[in-house]
């Protein structure tokens, strides 16, 4: 194939990216839509960069040990950087390429002035914008002077910045070529830029336009604060005007300086409403030629709008797809599940074929449409309620939806006569065997589940699954658990509110709780107690667990003195929780039957910090806890006036909540056990397809949806190229923090805690488990890395059941997401620990190792000195 080093920019379209790069290939669009005026210019192409790159061996060398370094070592990236740059910098451009590059110059004249800009192949993508990684040179003038900056502009993808940008995006160095674009200059009376959504609230009917006087470098180098405009439907619904004291501008024999601005101008908007609003309608003309939201440069010249970049903006959260124009009001179920990052395709998909209500995904996250519940009264009230227990940022954030005119449809309360939606089930007896019932039904499906799938294979394992999905959903509906599980919740919202209004107590209950039986997740969490006891005298397996790396170290183990009884304890440990791991309601996760290391960390820790027996004395001092609690709450109620009834009223909501609140956390370690086995069925399938030659590598399906996956099982084959752009969306998805409440207009909520009890500058969340603690913060996002010391604090952004076993070994527990009876609160309570949830940013605000005061009574952290 015969290289092409220039390409005039109207000759360029998007699929060229691997020749122009991503600001090239944008330009080149922008330049075919009709009524958008781009500057004329011309491409030199990566095929350019590739022949100066052959011209230098030593560079291969480089790239080779820089690929090598921690993305934090900035001292070496910073120097091996340097010598990488200077090395381009000093290769001679050859003649013919030189004259290519001089001949195109020659055609748009000589003799004018240019701007000189990096257009890297990854950038300016969907996924990353890489926005300010390689350099930009303005006013350059005379074909010398513009070679030597093209030189300049393929060394600066080598920018310390970029570097470092591209290791930690996990890009390789060898695989991003660098175009440079050459473009004539524009000198206007005013330049910016322009958002085609709300890059603060995402909103993507407000356009935002940031406007200053000059060249737009003194609005992106950050010398100057712009104008703001937003525009909404065709007007200007809002603007401030700034005190623009500084410009940018061109000088004559090339270059460009900073200038102040006549102080009677400073305050004079840079753009007038109208012009405001004729960017914007290029710019929606802009955004539909793309298909998603822009972040677009523009100048004006002569009252005429140039535009002179257009890139994705990347840090929106995506609107899940609907198939009508109506508004829509989406809640966020991986808050209430407890589990915010992004889910594989796989996963979500199964978790919306086994779930109650429709979900709809977006950014890999599910969300919930409760519009039509919002719009009626009666069943809004009963949304609202739930929303405040589970999450009080959630109902903040659907209350300020509600509150704005018009958004959501005002409909009339469902017709007299039937329940309301959410109102409260018919109540049922205390009685414990109704729960030792429930266990044993769900573990009775377990087992059918179990026998039954062991047989089948193909499309018919498909079929199968589909009917266990309903069988599924059929468990998780039973009118008696749902029963049971509201009989516990209420029980408890009703001994808080009555305890403080009759004795003054704030969250009574969450004494009255500790050692509840029945409890899974608490179990599961004393459990590895008793696998650290049965591990703690033998130092040569404490010495072996120490430096495991692996997920094979339990067939070692039986080598070591004292091995087999510690492998038959972790063994015995996974047979009844190994389907459990982080994020686990994400099919996808490794289980810790698949990847048993991730307890080692936690069994060590427990082997350090706790004396033997300590599961049975912890569960014991509980229940004695909770009991003389009772005794202290019936005899100060016995002392009220009408104090016999009262007593008797609240020992029998004792009763009621210790009977049912442990069974609380059963129907979600019933349905983890149900995903383990799909699991290990669609693995089996997928392994058989490997053996085919249909797929490349198991894991492949967990970026196909089951449905998908169903297809590809009975053709035999796949599209690569799907599974490759899943996972490269997959990966971009992190970066993505999901909203707890989102709009069809793209709107993310966060909501807010109305509260003036707190001190100044206390950490606000809501109280879930009573009492006060201070100690170490352990700000720890990944369960692997626990290492934690008695009297530690837990700080992390959500913790679902997973995360019980480290329970045990902390005074206090700190989270960003999560509500009165997610299963942290539950567990904190259970076990005693204070615990704040739902505090915005916390692993951001709390530093590792720093003292914090958590007030889980009334639920705040204060950071210590």
């Amino acid at each position: 194939m015969t290289e092409q080093y220039v390409l005039d920019l109207e000759d360029i379209d998007g699929p060229q990216i691997a020749v122009v790069g991503g600001k090239g290939a944008h330009l080149g669009g922008l330049s075919r839509i009709e009524g958008i005026r781009v500057p004329g210019g011309f491409c030199v192409t990566t095929d350019a960069f590739r022949r100066i790159i052959a011209e230098a061996p030593s560079i291969d060398d480089r790239l080779d040990r820089l690929s090598r370094l921690n993305p934090d070592d900035r001292e070496a990236i910073r120097t091996l950087s340097a010598e990488i740059r200077r090395t381009i910098e000093e290769i001679a451009i050859p003649g013919d390429l030189a004259a290519a590059i001089t001949r195109a110059l020659a055609l748009l004249g000589d003799q004018a002035a240019y701007a000189v800009r990096s257009s890297a192949t990854a950038e300016d993508l969907p996924t990353a914008s890489f926005a300010g990684q390689q350099d930009t040179y303005l006013n350059v003038m005379g074909p010398t002077e513009i070679l030597q900056h093209v030189s300049r502009c393929w060394a600066s993808l080598f920018t310390e910045r970029a570097v470092t940008y591209r290791q930690r995006n996990g890009i390789d160095h060898r695989t991003v070529h660098m175009a440079v674009l050459v473009q004539r200059m524009v000198f206007p009376h005013a330049s910016g830029i322009l958002f085609t959504a709300d890059p603060v609230t995402g909103n993507r009917k407000v356009a935002t336009v940031d406007a200053g006087f000059g060249l737009g470098e003194a609005l992106v180098s950050g010398l100057v604060n712009p104008d703001v405009f937003k525009v909404r439907d065709g007007e200007v619904v809002g603007k401030a005007i700034a005190a623009k004291q500084r410009a940018v501008h061109a000088l004559p024999a090339g270059g460009t300086q900073e200038v102040a601005i006549e102080s009677q101008r400073q305050r004079q908007p840079a753009l007038t409403d109208a012009q405001a609003v004729r960017l914007v309608q290029l710019g929606r003309r802009i955004e539909a030629h793309f298909g998603r939201p822009q972040d677009i440069e523009w100048c004006l010249v002569d009252d005429g709008f140039q535009i002179v970049q257009s890139r994705p903006i990347t840090t929106l959260f995506p609107i899940p797809e609907a198939d009508d124009r109506e508004n829509h009001v989406y809640v966020s179920v991986g808050h209430g599940q407890m589990m915010t990052d992004p889910m594989k395709p796989l996963g979500f998909s199964m978790w919306q074929l086994t779930a109650m209500v429709p979900m709809h995904e977006a950014g890999g996250r599910l969300f919930v449409d409760v519009t039509r519940r919002l719009a009626s009264p009666a069943s809004r009230a009963g949304l609202l309620e739930a929303m405040g227990k589970g999450d009080p940022l959630i109902r903040h954030a659907l209350e300020t939806v509600i509150d704005r005119d018009g958004f959501v449809p005002s409909l009339p309360d469902a017709t007299p006569g039937g329940r309301p939606a959410g109102g409260a089930p018919a109540p049922i007896d205390t009685d414990p065997a109704l729960v030792t019932g429930l266990i044993e039904r769900s573990q009775t499906s377990v087992a059918d589940l179990e026998r039954d799938i062991r047989t089948k294979t193909g499309p018919e394992l498909f079929d199968f699954l589909l009917e266990a999905f309903e069988e599924h959903k059929r468990v998780l509906s039973d009118p008696l658990s749902i029963q049971a599980i509201m009989a516990g919740m209420e029980a408890t919202w009703w001994l808080n509110d009555k305890l403080q209004e009759w004795l003054g107590e704030k969250n009574a209950a969450d004494t009255l709780t500790l050692s509840a039986p029945d409890n899974i997740t608490s179990e599961m969490g004393l459990a590895l107690l008793d696998v650290a006891d049965v591990i703690r005298p033998q130092p040569e397996v404490v010495a072996f667990l120490q430096g495991v790396d692996g997920d094979d170290f339990l067939d070692e183990l039986a080598k070591l003195a004292g091995g087999t009884e510690a492998r038959d304890a972790i063994e015995a440990y996974l047979d009844r929780y190994g389907m459990r791991c982080v994020g686990e309601i994400d099919i996808t996760r490794p289980r810790w039957r698949e990847r048993p290391s991730t307890l080692v960390p936690v069994i060590l820790d427990n082997v350090r910090n706790f004396e033997p027996g300590a599961a049975e004395r912890r569960f014991e001092q509980g229940r004695l806890k909770a009991q003389k609690k009772e005794q202290d709450v019936l005899s100060r109620l016995r002392a009220l006036p009408d104090g016999d009834r009262k007593a008797d009223e609240v020992k029998g909501m004792i009763d009621r909540v210790r009977t049912f609140i442990g069974y609380r956390e059963y129907p979600k370690y019933g349905i983890i056990s149900r995903y383990f086995v799909y699991k290990r069925a669609l693995l089996a399938e997928a392994g058989r397809l490997v053996q085919a030659d249909v797929l490349h590598e198991k894991e492949d399906v967990f970026y196909l949806t089951f449905q998908e996956f169903h297809d590809v099982a009975r053709s035999h084959q796949v599209n690569d190229e799907l599974i490759r752009q899943r996972k490269e969306a997959f990966r971009s998805y992190h970066a993505l923090t999901p909203p707890r409440v989102l709009t069809s207009d793209g709107e993310a909520l966060t909501g807010a805690y109305r509260r003036d009890d707190v001190p100044a500058g206390a950490l606000v969340g809501v109280p879930v488990s009573a009492g006060t603690i201070e100690g170490r913060a352990r700000v720890i996002l990944d369960m692997a890395d626990a290492d934690l010391e008695a009297g530690d604090i837990l700080v992390t952004a959500f913790t679902d059941p997973s995360w019980s076993p480290l329970f045990v070994g902390i005074a206090g527990l700190v989270t960003e997401v999560g509500g009165l009876m997610t299963h942290g609160a539950v567990i904190a309570r259970e076990y005693g620990l204070p615990a704040v949830v739902g505090v915005e940013q916390a692993t951001r605000l709390i530093r590792d190792g720093q003292r914090i005061r958590v007030h889980g009574t009334d639920g705040y952290v204060e950071i210590l000195p």
